[in-house]
């Protein structure tokens, strides 16, 4: 019997910022609109956003996983990402 293991489709988003820096946010999941995290991670994503934006540094990419693992709970972390990699090698 096959275990099944659900991948997470990430995406990545660039933009501009007021100062005309390209900016990208990596690793940012794509959930279902129905998915109770739903809202959850779209705040999260506009806040997170919004932070990077209004940082004047010379830094580029933003990983949106790495943000979330430093400012969620590994459970609601876990959620998000189903990191059964994570689970199976700890």
């Amino acid at each position: 019997m096959k275990k099944r293991i659900d991948t997470l489709l990430t995406k990545t988003i660039e933009f501009k910022s007021k100062d005309g820096r390209k900016v990208k946010i990596l690793e940012v999941p794509v959930m279902k609109e129905d998915s109770p995290l739903y809202l959850r991670v779209n705040l999260r994503l506009h806040q997170f956003i919004s932070k990077v934006v209004n940082q004047n540094g010379p830094k580029t990419m933003y990983s949106f996983r790495e943000h979330l693992k430093r400012t969620t709970k590994w459970s609601e972390y876990e959620k998000i990402y189903q990191s059964e990699e994570l689970k199976n090698n700890a």
